[in-house]
């Protein structure tokens, strides 16, 4: 079922190397919590009241990648991909609210799409953070915030919501682990 391969960071790298290394596995991590599902899997809420989804954790985690390396450390504008302004007027890191984290699914949303958008917002993720060194800054709420520390913050947004894509998985298959 799982076809998403996943390297195990380095245990002896610079800096760099494993700041990149643990991003990507988390990556893929979550890449692999929905490898075969179907888009009603996807959508399948958490334990009431939650609506938390699988899908929904996915295109929240694009918006996120969008956020934190196009508008943050770009300081760049972009509209928001899902939710109520998507596609709509561009925004700013400190312009966005709560109801464009991308969370909630719309009717008809399907997996593929979410995980195409998202893809291709850790493409540009990477191809933005390439060219610069781990002590170039971005700016969020007014503050100065290096790459450094972003890439820090996107390995720890990663893991907890890889912790929910676990229970979320287990709860719609039975399928645990990896």
């Amino acid at each position: 079922m799982v076809t998403t391969e996943r390297a195990i960071p380095p245990l002896t790298a610079d800096e760099r190397t494993t700041l990149e290394s643990w991003l990507d596995f988390q990556r893929v991590t979550l890449a692999r919590k929905v490898d075969g599902l179907t888009d009603e899997q996807a959508r399948e809420p958490a334990a009431p009241p939650s609506t938390l989804s699988l899908l929904g954790l996915v295109q929240h985690m694009a918006e996120v990648e969008r956020q934190w390396f196009r508008r943050v450390l770009q300081r760049g504008a972009a509209p928001p991909l899902f939710g109520p302004g998507a596609g709509g007027e561009a925004r700013t890191a400190e312009a966005l609210d709560a109801s464009e984290a991308g969370l909630d699914v719309a009717p008809g949303a399907r997996l593929a799409d979410a995980v195409a958008v998202w893809q291709e917002e850790i493409a540009r993720a990477r191809a933005t953070c390439a060219p610069l060194s781990l002590d170039a800054t971005g700016s969020v709420k007014g503050q100065e915030v290096s790459l450094r520390w972003i890439f820090l913050h996107m390995i720890e947004e990663y893991a907890r919501h890889n912790g929910h894509a676990d229970l979320l998985r287990e709860r719609t298959d039975g399928v645990t682990g990896y």
